[in-house]
């Protein structure tokens, strides 16, 4: 896995206005989705400013859902037991900044649950020129599968598939 910068971030994500959603079939009629409003983290070039590493954290207890039974559902032990594991990280392997502005895969490091998996997101093209804007939205579309961070639970019920999608909101570091 990836380490963090030491450095000061060039961008950070700022948590109030970023969130990230996931979508999960129940018994394959029903999505049940929820959304986490608090989302931490910083994007940071390399030394020739070509590239960027991605380094965002989910805050697990900022989930909203429609049924609070659901929410209590999903941050249970069988879920993603948010009293053992608060977090959900995700790390980017370097990027070009034209792809993090057009598009395309982002392959990364999801750790959720303890578990680090490898991952590849899309980006959507984002309309904003990193290099030069003071503040940018990344958006990143994709799925995992439960059963890769140990999340068996409910197989009969729930799909093994969960949907994802993260609107992320940059601002630049100051200073």
């Amino acid at each position: 896995m990836l380490a963090c910068a030491t450095h000061a971030a060039d961008f950070h994500i700022d948590p109030q206005r970023s969130h990230a959603d996931f979508g999960v079939r129940l018994l394959w009629v029903r999505q049940v989705t929820g959304r986490f409003q608090q989302i931490g983290g910083e994007v940071n070039f390399n030394g020739r400013r070509d590239t960027a590493t991605v380094d965002a954290r989910i805050d697990v207890n900022s989930v909203a859902m429609d049924s609070d039974r659901f929410r209590r559902w999903v941050l249970a032990p069988e879920f993603f037991d948010v009293e053992h594991y608060p977090t959900i990280r995700f790390v980017s392997a370097p990027v070009t900044l034209d792809k993090l502005q057009d598009g395309g895969d982002l392959s990364g490091w999801l750790t959720l649950r303890g578990i680090t998996q490898p991952t590849v997101l899309e980006i959507l093209p984002s309309h904003c020129r990193l290099d030069a804007a003071p503040t940018c939205t990344i958006e990143l579309r994709g799925s995992v599968q439960r059963s890769d961070f140990n999340m068996s639970g409910h197989r009969a019920t729930l799909s093994d598939r969960v949907e994802l999608g993260l609107s992320i909101e940059l601002d630049r570091e100051q200073g």
